[in-house]
């Protein structure tokens, strides 16, 4: 480099340098800026916005990962993404940096690590009001304590995954409702301490609910429903026959556009029959391997469910010919049908649709989660 060049690039101010530094687009040319000199690695540093480890299968990456975690967070005091995916053997302590200087953090994703309790996340609770989105997918150390945590220091919280976090219950979810009221998105899979009676007074602004293989209860399911916001239900494999009987007083959810009962084997035609007719918004609906569901819930949903574009129905034993043509004759608006393993439908049966609905794309393959990607709930 020309001596006269270097003097000048070395009379920059931080803020002339971070000007520049925020113009290049390239990840490989932001890391070589960091590495010209010290004062750049600085700006480097205090330009970075998300700090991403992604998934390894490799013990030895975790290791040097969480090795190197606390200088890099030191380093770095305006973050406001950290994606710390699969460190499975994270301390607490590896923590500390995220509270000491966390004010502008607005995302924290923790997701399958296992070894983080309840204290680092009080350290990160209350060093980082900012959080509107956590991960804490099989944080299996997490209790209703650090939840408690997370609602006194995070009221801007609007996402929070817990799946398989089987230590928290009732309690916990409750606190997060009281306190976070802006809440949009909860995800409790596999949380089977959860009855749904912590839902009691839930705000209108939860429209994202996952309750997969949960065990909640009819009181519980009247609560988790009495926001009125939801858009999106996820009760797959619902555990509990009894919670199921609370989807016949579903009134209050009109905006639902959403909803995956596959599995619910429980489920009868007199809940279906109070769905259709109280949500008429709904536009997916998974209703696979669901046997309780007979010819009055199938016409039900012809004759209601009127915004109905894609409809789940495979494995169910008790849909016959007179079901798919209850279907055929109503949900005008129809688009796909996944259908297959059904015995009682006959082969006239199904032609007699597709002349009837030729614009009805049929679907042969089962699947396990509808609506929109849970990826777009967790990013800024």
């Amino acid at each position: 480099m020309d001596n006269s060049i270097e003097s000048y690039i070395s009379c920059l101010s931080d803020d002339c340098l971070l000007s520049i530094f925020n113009k290049l687009e390239s990840e490989l040319d932001r890391n070589a800026f960091g590495l010209t000199c010290k004062s750049w690695f600085k700006v480097r540093n205090v330009a970075r916005k998300s700090l991403v480890f992604h998934f390894s299968y490799n013990p030895k990456v975790y290791k040097e990962h969480a090795q190197c975690l606390p200088k890099i967070l030191a380093r770095s005091p305006y973050l406001k993404v950290i994606s710390l995916a699969g460190l499975t053997e994270l301390p607490d302590s590896a923590l500390h940096e995220v509270g000491a200087s966390g004010t502008s953090l607005m995302s924290l994703s923790l997701y399958c690590c296992s070894g983080i309790t309840d204290d680092g996340l009080t350290q990160v609770s209350f060093g980082c009001p900012n959080l509107v989105l956590v991960e804490l997918y099989r944080c299996i150390n997490i209790t209703d304590l650090g939840l408690e945590s997370l609602s006194q220091g995070c009221h801007a919280l609007k996402s929070l995954n817990l799946g398989y976090c089987a230590a928290i219950s009732d309690r916990g979810i409750g606190s997060i409702f009281r306190n976070c009221r802006n809440i949009s998105a909860l995800i409790i899979s596999y949380c089977r301490g959860v009855s749904g009676v912590g839902f009691t007074g839930c705000p209108s602004t939860l429209s994202y609910l996952e309750a997969e293989s949960c065990m909640i209860s009819p009181e519980g399911m009247l609560d988790i429903v009495s926001g009125g916001g939801l858009e999106y239900l996820n009760f797959y494999n619902l555990r509990s026959s009894a919670g199921l009987d609370g989807l016949g007083r579903v009134s209050s959810l009109t905006k639902l556009r959403f909803l995956n009962l596959r599995m619910c084997r429980y489920l009868t035609d007199d809940s279906v029959v109070a769905i259709a007719s109280a949500c008429p918004l709904i536009e997916e609906w998974s209703l696979a391997v669901c046997h309780g569901v007979r010819l009055p819930g199938w016409t039900a949903i012809g004759l209601y469910s009127n915004k109905l574009r894609i409809l789940h129905v495979n494995r169910c034993r008790n849909i016959c010919d007179q079901g798919l043509q209850a279907l055929k004759d109503g949900c005008m608006c129809l688009e796909v049908l996944h259908i297959h393993g059904c015995g009682k439908i006959t082969n006239n049966g199904l032609a007699l649709f597709s002349i009837a609905r030729p614009s009805v794309k049929q679907m042969v393959d089962e699947a396990m989660s509808i609506g929109p990607p849970i990826e777009d709930l967790f990013r800024l």
